[in-house]
């Protein structure tokens, strides 16, 4: 059965990852080491065109191009586009939909989305975008969260979810972590699936109100707060992030990424 989706998703969640668009530049630079594994692990290097799929403010690309790498992204968010140009001045990057790439086949010597394709109408057929653009034999790099026992923001998720447009009834995606699922996925967009590998690091806030900051930021969160008021959502996340909070009072929140790359 053919269940391509013709529409995509970027005019969905353009605007609510735009909504904080600041305090969401300021918590992905704590994501930095999790882009620098994959960095490391395909090699970016001078003179490669990379592309970053859901490029958000631009700390992955900025990170590529100081290693020498020619580097292009694209994100839903203007908001998130105008902040990733400050970032990366010499870059090209542009406000679109993962799932209709306006790019040239066979362009990049590397595509990847870091917690980003799962956010698309339909994920293979991102997938098989980012696969069209790709150089042949050029590696896709596919990275979701890992294992949830692993995963501190978990806690977060589930303690937001009533308070979602679906409530509890939210559709529960794929356990992409486990194995084989995104090597499945990967595979039926035309990509070869290569290694798999997992990597964990650290959100750290020194206090509620950042930890606040960066938790509202994320998926448009904050307009689901506003949309509830009197405080209860934030209420909800600091409740549940509670077992996180250190002798000093702030937060670390250990959270474990899991990565395949595939080859076009």
């Amino acid at each position: 059965m053919n269940t391509v989706t013709s529409i995509g998703s970027a005019a969905q969640w353009g605007p609510l990852w735009g909504a904080r668009a600041h305090d969401w530049a300021e918590d992905e630079e704590q994501q930095l080491p999790t882009y620098e594994a994959a960095i490391r692990r395909v090699g970016i290097g001078p003179g490669q065109h990379v592309l970053e799929v859901g490029c958000g403010s631009g700390v992955f690309l900025r990170a590529a191009a100081d290693r020498g790498a020619v580097v292009t992204g694209l994100d839903a968010s203007d908001a998130l586009v105008e902040i990733a140009t400050g970032r990366v001045p010499e870059a090209d990057i542009r406000v679109g939909d993962m799932q209709f790439l306006p790019f040239d086949d066979d362009s990049f010597d590397v595509v990847a989305g870091f917690n980003a394709f799962f956010f698309a109408a339909d994920m293979v057929e991102a997938l098989r975008e980012a696969r069209r653009v790709a150089k042949p034999g050029g590696p896709v790099v596919i990275q979701v969260w890992g294992r949830p026992e692993q995963c501190a923001l978990e806690a977060m998720k589930a303690a937001v979810t009533p308070f979602l447009p679906g409530g509890p009834d939210v559709r529960t995606p794929p356990d992409f972590w486990k194995p084989g699922v995104l090597e499945g996925m990967a595979s039926e967009a035309g990509l070869g699936p290569g290694p798999a590998f997992d990597t964990s690091w650290a959100f750290e806030y020194p206090d509620e109100e950042s930890l606040l900051r960066g938790m509202l930021a994320a998926g448009g969160l904050a307009v689901v707060a506003e949309g509830v008021g009197g405080g209860v959502v934030e209420a909800a996340i600091t409740s549940a992030l509670e077992p996180y909070r250190t002798p000093e009072g702030g937060y670390r929140l250990d959270n474990e990424w899991h990565y395949l790359v595939a080859r076009a």
